[in-house]
């Protein structure tokens, strides 16, 4: 199971405030046992939000193909090593540097 971070733990503390609220409003409730029940229900609506978070988003590495090394790309010639010199025009150059 992801541990959550720092930002999956905002989502789903937004998500309790959030639900609370809109419980609270929806319902209508001011009594003590109303509110004893949207507060579990609110909770337990943010813990699956940070977790479904954290789920969504294990796979994902920090270029966003994918973890153990899926989705790399191939490459079309080495990432390291000397430089072709770039070809000129025919005749281009010093008279010197002409070869036969």
């Amino acid at each position: 199971m992801p541990r959550p971070n720092a930002a999956h733990l905002a989502l789903g503390s937004a998500a309790v405030v959030c639900s609370t609220i809109a419980l609270l409003l929806l319902t209508g409730t001011t009594s003590g046992a109303g509110i004893a029940l949207v507060v579990p229900v609110s909770l337990a609506l943010g813990l699956a939000t940070t977790l479904a978070a954290a789920r969504g988003s294990a796979g994902r590495s920090a270029d966003g193909q994918g973890a153990g090394g899926r989705g790399v790309r191939a490459s079309a010639g080495p990432a390291f090593g000397p430089r072709a010199e770039p070809r000129g025009r025919a005749g281009a150059g010093t008279p010197g540097d002409r070869r036969p």
